[in-house]
């Protein structure tokens, strides 16, 4: 005599409700507890040293090739101006740039992003670099300290 076989039934789960919205805002409001929330003014701010935080290196300086061109903050660049290009430094902050050769200073304005050269910490315009003694040489050693806006 056969076996009789026992039939499987399936039970199927009642639908799950999902809710992408709160999941969603479950996930964010975990990020801004950890502290790790994606803001582009956090970012900019871990970035930017601290006012008078001064940092060493080379800087160059740019001129004729690029007057009138715009800046990273919109202006058309003036290498008659007394203004600079830095990686990180907010755009509209000042800074003073002292050539560690000569002594002299300059006071600055931070208009646009660079050097994209590697070791150098600033791109001055043409004036800039004139007034503290860089302009035969084109690289000066400097140290910039950063004034606050």
């Amino acid at each position: 005599m056969a076996k009789k076989r026992k039939e499987l039934t399936f039970v199927s789960a009642p639908p799950v409700k999902r809710r992408p919205v709160a999941l969603w805002l479950a996930g964010v409001a975990l990020l801004v507890s950890m502290g790790i929330a994606a803001s582009a003014p956090r970012v900019v701010a871990a970035l930017r040293p601290a006012e008078g935080m001064a940092s060493e290196g080379r800087a160059s300086w740019y001129g004729p090739g690029f007057h009138g061109s715009p800046t990273a903050s919109g202006e058309p660049f003036d290498m008659y101006g007394l203004t600079a290009a830095h990686r990180t430094l907010p755009l509209g902050s000042r800074a003073r740039v002292t050539n560690l050769d000569t002594g002299r200073s300059v006071d600055v304005r931070i208009n646009d992003r660079g050097p994209f050269f590697d070791g150098r910490v600033v791109d001055l315009s043409y004036e800039a670099a004139r007034e503290i003694g860089m302009v035969p040489a084109g690289t000066a050693r400097v140290e910039v300290v950063p004034l606050g806006p």
